[in-house]
């Protein structure tokens, strides 16, 4: 039998009288506890004093906070006592080791006064019978081929798993003799087993059945249709295909070789059909053409004080500002030279930047660029030429008006390739009033003809 533990409660309850100016209090304790009129507090009853043969069939009673215990005369009790505690009942000394609290001002215990524990129990340093790990400290007598297993004032010897003891050694079950545990095949090992299963199955996540592996649906080792059957698949074709010696693949007819016309770049043949690539800088439109990718609207890896120039199958980076000195910007592409600077007299009023792009092998002869006067002075003659840029004569200046001219390509271009040509206009009059307008074009010819 053992009691509920409470922890002894005081109830103070204070009146004071006006009149008589007399203070009354009013004491409870909970269940297991009295009050002590001389400490001012409560304290434990000793049950085990009071109750008339507290315990029953032989067992010993000893006092605890607040009730008592009923246990076996052999049973070995440790109580941490403290100063309020009561003394147990002279019924329950017997096999009882009072254990105080230590306390840093009391002198340690007399070192020659030694307890009488147990076998397997040994005294530790607090003066308390402790069980001994034998399987620690080596003292067992298991053999290499078991495993000890601690217990309470002593120790056991056991097989490891998948081993059963056969006299004095572990010997390995052998778990494929036992009950079928394998749907197909038992591998047995060394204190294990493991399960096999035939080809074309696998094992289930109880790894012990075996269930049906569609290859079709796990590699699909057939070129073309696969189905599949208990344990294996079979391969078939499309119609006009046949399977090969290997009733695996299946032989198709090679489209790329039957026309050189079937993609406008590049033809890659496939078991039954055939697709089109493209280049780097092109993508595929209709299955077979190849259309250039404006990468100025798509990537523009250009700075920030760089403008994107996109041409057929790439595209570039320039400066915003393409101005030298000692031309200045007036505007997005055109530089001015000051007429305050006396360098200026010598130079070009102003120079215009132009960028276009061409494919490779265009047909010529091919206009190509048309150059206009965007200022028209009365009484003013203007003439256009080539001023750098056509050392090979690939190009051919044709005027078109008195203010206009045309760039005509006389000789084909294969890229990738870049191409700065100066077109210069000069402008006089009767006064003997000269000048001249640049326009730098830049031609950009891509890699192919498409």
């Amino acid at each position: 039998m053992l009691t509920a533990v409470f922890l002894a409660a005081l109830i103070l309850i204070t009146v004071h009288s006006q009149e008589t100016e007399e203070t009354i209090t009013y004491t409870q304790c909970t269940d297991g506890y009295e009050w002590d009129p001389v400490r001012q507090r409560c304290k434990d009853i000793d049950e085990c004093e009071i109750v008339p043969d507290a315990c029953k069939g032989g067992m010993k009673c000893v006092n605890h906070y607040g009730g008592y215990l009923c246990l076996p005369r052999t049973a070995q009790i440790i109580v941490n006592e403290r100063e309020e505690a009561a003394a147990e009942s002279t019924s329950g000394r017997n096999n009882v080791i009072r254990r105080t609290p230590a306390d840093p001002h009391r002198a340690p215990p007399n070192p020659t006064h030694q307890i009488q524990c147990a076998a397997g129990y040994e005294q530790s340093d607090h003066n308390v019978c402790q069980d001994i790990d034998e399987c620690a400290t080596g003292t067992h007598n298991c053999r290499a081929d078991q495993v000890c297993v601690n217990l309470r004032g002593s120790f056991s010897c056991q097989c490891p798993p998948g081993y059963q003891k056969r006299g004095e050694q572990c010997v390995d079950i052998d778990e494929c003799t036992l009950p079928p545990y394998c749907h197909h095949r038992c591998v047995n090992t060394p204190g294990s087993y493991y399960c096999q299963c035939n080809a074309g199955f696998q094992l289930a996540s109880n790894n012990r059945t075996c269930v049906d592996i569609n290859e079709c649906d796990a590699n699909n080792p057939c070129a073309q249709q696969c189905y599949n059957i208990l344990g294996s698949f079979i391969c078939q074709c499309n119609p006009g295909f046949e399977l090969s010696s290997d009733r695996i693949n299946c032989e198709d007819t090679d489209e790329c070789r039957t026309s050189s016309y079937m993609c406008q770049y590049q033809c890659v043949n496939e078991p039954g059909k055939f697709s089109c690539v493209c280049p780097e800088g092109y993508q595929v439109v209709g299955g077979r053409t190849c259309q250039d990718i404006n990468e100025c609207e798509t990537t523009n890896e250009c700075r920030e004080d760089e403008i994107c120039w996109n041409y057929h199958g790439g595209f570039r980076c320039y400066p915003r500002n393409p101005c030298q000195e000692p031309y200045v910007l007036t505007s997005e592409n055109r530089c001015v030279c000051p007429v305050s600077n006396a360098i200026c007299r010598e130079l070009p009023y102003s120079v215009v930047y132009k960028y276009m792009s061409i494919r490779s092998d265009r047909t010529v002869p091919s206009d190509i660029f048309q150059i206009q006067a965007t200022t028209i002075f009365p009484n003013t003659i203007n003439t256009f030429r080539i001023k750098s840029g056509n050392e090979n004569g690939e190009f051919y200046l044709r005027q078109t008006s008195a203010v206009s001219a045309m760039l005509v390509l006389v000789k084909s271009l294969s890229g990738p390739r870049e191409h700065i040509v100066d077109l210069e206009m000069l402008t006089v009059n009767s006064l003997n009033y000269r000048t001249s307008s640049v326009l730098r074009l830049t031609i950009i010819v891509g890699p192919y003809a498409f």
